[in-house]
C-alpha cells in the first residue's frame, strides 16, 4: 500500500511505526550513533505529544530592538539572606533578641520557626561610585557595584522551596511540567549557534538542585527548547554523557553511519511531507552530531590564561567548582548559546540553623566567581550583550528559627542584574525597617520575567503558545498583571 492510500489514522500509525523502527535502529547501532542527548529530546517530544501543534506560528524573532542577546542565570538555590548580604537593617541589629514589634506575626514555613528578632553580625560598606551598601561577606560583588542593578524589593508567592522554584523558573506555582524561562527565550529567539544547544545547564557536579531537571524543562514547548545539562565535573572525560563516538568506531565508519542516517531520514521525510514532527526531530539529531566536535572545544579550559583562572578562583579549593562553571558559562555564550543556567547542589543558602556561619560559607564560594563573570564579560566587550541574573527563589526572615537560624521569607528579598542594558550602580525598591516586607517599588517574579524578556527584545504579552485550548505565556499576565520594570534598564 502506498503512502497516498493511508487515511488520517493510518498515516499517524505508519508514522509512529516507522519512528519506532528508526529509533530501534539508532539505539542498536554504534551505541546509539548520535548519543543519548538526541534520543532524550526525541523521546521527551513523543511523550508530550506537542510537536505537531508547536511548529505552526512559531515566533521568528524579537518584537522590538533588544538590549541584550543572551542570558546567564546564576541561580542561588535555597534563598540567600537579604539582610546579611544586600539589605542593611540597623534597626534589626539594634533590637536583636527582642520580640518582633509588627502588628502581624512574621510568616514562616514552620509555625514554630518565628522567634525573636535576629540581627546581622556583618558590617555593610558603601561600594563603588554609587555608594551602594553591601555586606562585608561579598567584597567581590562590591567591586562590581557600579555594574549591577540591585533589587531589594522582590516578592514571590510561596515559602515552599519546590513551589517557589517553579514560580522562579516557569512563572507558575502548580506542580506540573511547564516551560522554564530559558525554554521560552529559545522558543522566541532561536539559537545563535547551530553546533550547540541554545539552552545549556551547568549543574553542580556533586548533584542536582531541588526540583531537579524541572528547573530547565521545556514543558509542552517543542522538546529542542529544554536545557541540555553539561557535566562540568569531568570535562576531560564526558562533558555531555553518551555524546562521544565509541572508541571502537573509526572516523570513516562514523561518517558512513551518519550519511546512512541522513539518507534514511530524507527518504522518510519525502514519504510523509505532512509530518511536521519530523523536521524538528532531524534538527535534534543533526545538532547532536555537530555537538560531537563543538562540545570538546568549548569545555577545554587549557587555553585560558593563568590570570583568568585566578580571576574566577580556579586556584582556590573554595571557589574552584563554582568558578569553573562561571567560566564555562562565559565560553558558552561566546559560542552563541542563548541561555546558560548555573545551579547549586541541593539548597546551600537554606540557613535554618547557624545562619551567620552558613551564609558566610556559601558567600565565600559564590561571591568571587559571580563577580569575576561580570568583570570578564566586561573586559571582553560581552557584557553589553549579555544579561547576568543573580537570584534565589526567596529570602530569609528577620526573626530567628531556633537559636540562630532564619526561615524562608517570600515577602521581601534581594537579587541583582548586570549587563544587557541594565542600569548599573542602581538600587531599586526597599523593605521595611526589619527587612521583612517589601514596601517600595515592589517587584514580583512575574515582573522580573517580563523585564528579562523585554531586555532581549520580547514582549511578554506577545510571546505565547497555544496549549490544550489555552494561550499560554511565561507571565500569564491576565492573572499576574506582570509589568516591565523599566527603572532597571538604562
Amino acid at each position: 500500500m502506498s503512502s497516498t492510500q493511508f487515511d488520517h489514522h493510518d498515516i499517524s500509525a505508519a508514522s509512529d511505526y516507522l519512528g519506532l523502527q528508526r529509533r530501534a535502529f539508532l539505539g542498536r547501532s554504534a551505541s546509539g550513533l548520535l548519543g543519548s542527548i538526541a534520543l532524550a529530546w526525541l523521546n521527551a517530544r513523543d511523550q508530550r505529544g506537542t510537536a505537531r501543534a508547536a511548529e505552526p506560528g512559531r515566533p521568528t524573532g524579537p518584537h522590538h530592538k533588544p538590549r541584550a542577546e543572551r542570558i546567564i542565570c546564576l541561580f542561588q538555590n535555597g534563598g540567600p539572606s537579604q539582610m546579611d548580604l544586600f539589605d542593611p537593617k540597623p534597626e534589626l541589629t539594634k533590637l536583636n533578641g527582642k520580640p518582633y514589634p509588627g502588628k502581624q506575626k512574621v510568616e514562616t514555613l514552620s509555625p514554630s520557626a518565628s522567634g525573636n528578632l535576629l540581627g546581622s553580625p556583618f558590617a555593610f560598606q558603601p561600594s563603588g561610585k554609587s555608594g551602594m551598601l553591601l555586606s562585608e561577606l561579598i567584597p567581590h560583588t562590591a567591586a562590581i557595584a557600579d555594574d549591577i542593578a540591585l533589587v531589594r524589593s522582590m516578592v514571590t508567592e510561596s515559602v515552599c522551596h519546590e513551589t517557589a522554584l517553579r514560580i522562579a523558573h516557569s512563572g507558575h506555582p502548580i506542580a506540573t511540567d511547564r516551560p522554564s524561562i530559558g525554554s521560552w527565550l529559545t522558543y522566541g529567539l532561536g539559537s545563535l549557534n547551530q553546533n550547540l544547544p541554545a539552552f545549556v545547564v551547568l549543574p553542580d557536579p556533586g548533584g542536582l538542585p531541588i526540583n531537579g531537571t524541572l528547573n530547565w524543562s521545556a514543558g509542552w514547548l517543542p522538546a529542542q527548547h529544554q536545557g541540555t545539562p553539561f557535566n562540568s565535573g569531568e570535562l576531560s572525560v564526558a562533558p555531555v554523557l553518551n555524546l562521544r563516538t565509541p572508541d571502537k568506531i573509526s572516523a570513516g565508519a562514523r561518517t558512513r553511519q551518519l550519511d546512512l542516517i541522513r539518507k534514511l531520514n530524507s527518504q522518510h521525510a519525502s514519504r510523509f511531507p505532512e509530518n511536521t514532527d519530523l523536521e524538528a526531530r532531524l534538527r535534534d539529531f543533526e545538532t547532536a552530531a555537530r555537538m560531537q566536535s563543538a562540545v570538546p572545544e568549548v569545555v577545554d579550559l587549557t587555553g585560558e590564561t593563568a590570570a583568568t583562572r585566578q580571576l574566577y578562583g580556579l586556584d582556590q579549593p573554595a571557589t574552584q567548582t563554582y568558578g569553573t562553571r562561571c567560566l564555562l558559562a562565559r565560553r558558552l555564550i561566546e559560542k552563541g548559546v542563548r541561555f546558560v543556567g548555573v545551579y547549586l547542589k541541593g539548597q546551600p543558602w537554606d540557613t535554618h540553623s547557624d545562619n551567620a556561619n552558613a551564609t558566610k560559607k556559601v558567600a565565600s564560594e559564590i561571591d568571587q566567581p559571580s563577580a569575576a563573570l561580570v568583570q570578564d564579560l566586561k573586559q571582553r566587550g560581552l557584557l553589553d550583550s549579555t544579561l547576568v541574573v543573580w537570584t534565589g527563589e526567596f529570602g530569609r526572615t528577620p526573626v530567628s528559627q531556633g537559636a540562630n537560624g532564619r526561615d524562608h521569607s517570600r515577602r521581601g528579598f534581594s537579587m541583582w542584574l548586570a549587563g544587557g542594558g541594565v542600569r548599573g550602580g542602581y538600587s531599586h525598591g526597599a523593605t521595611d525597617e526589619f527587612g521583612y516586607e517589601s514596601v517600595e517599588n515592589v517587584v514580583t517574579m512575574h515582573d522580573l520575567h517580563a523585564t528579562l524578556l523585554h531586555a532581549l527584545g520580547l514582549d511578554h504579552l506577545r510571546l505565547t503558545f497555544d496549549h490544550d485550548g489555552r494561550r499560554e505565556s511565561l507571565t500569564d499576565s491576565d492573572l499576574t498583571h506582570a509589568k516591565v520594570v523599566k527603572e532597571l534598564l538604562a
